[in-house]
């Protein structure tokens, strides 16, 4: 089983693009996430970190509760890079570069940053080495970003592109909320 568990409420005003910006999350929303994310965890499950500092916050609330489990940080769990768009409002971005975006979804460098095919590529070499791991039966744990667990859940069902802006997901989990993979692309979605 692989938990997909999204970090807590970033500190950051709404509608701001903040894929690659490293901000905080609430600390009193990351212990609670943390708090119920310790209660259900079996043992030794091997938990991955995105480099971001929210997650960073969730892993180590989460590792002072549960000691027992192993960690380590994982580059390629980070959320897409917007390039020069981090940081600034969605809806004052000219219309032009957004069209330019949907337009090449899959190669467009968004802001200069990352393209999808880009981000997909690292996610997916870590879903495939996690696919390897939970056949060993090993349970893992991401604490993550929504970009990657969305990701995560096309590559599940073997698309590994996508070319038109209308095919990638909407749905994530919350804030602090986590979705786990079963196998077969059986999702369960759950609060933490």
């Amino acid at each position: 089983m692989i938990w997909l568990v999204r970090h807590a409420q970033p500190v950051i005003a709404p509608g701001v693009c903040y894929g690659a910006l490293d901000v905080p999350a609430d600390a009193q929303a990351t212990r609670q996430a943390a708090l119920g994310l310790a209660q259900r965890l079996p043992p030794k499950v091997l938990v991955s970190v995105s480099p971001l500092l929210r997650c960073q916050q969730l892993a180590q609330a989460l590792l002072a509760l549960r000691p027992d489990l192993s960690h380590q940080t994982e580059a390629r769990l980070a959320e897409m890079n917007f390039g020069n768009w981090e940081g600034q409002r969605w809806d004052a971005l000219p219309p032009e570069v957004l069209d330019a975006w949907t337009t090449d979804f899959w190669r467009y460098r968004v802001g200069g940053g990352e393209c999808l095919a880009s981000f997909m590529g690292r996610v997916a070499q870590v879903w495939d080495a996690a696919a390897q791991a939970r056949l060993s039966g090993v349970a893992q744990v991401w604490l993550t970003h929504a970009g990657v667990i969305r990701a995560a859940r096309l590559l599940s069902s073997g698309q590994r592109q996508v070319l038109a802006a209308a095919d990638w997901p909407v749905a994530a989990p919350a804030y602090g909320q986590c979705w786990r993979y079963q196998g077969s692309s059986a999702w369960l979605e759950d609060e933490v």
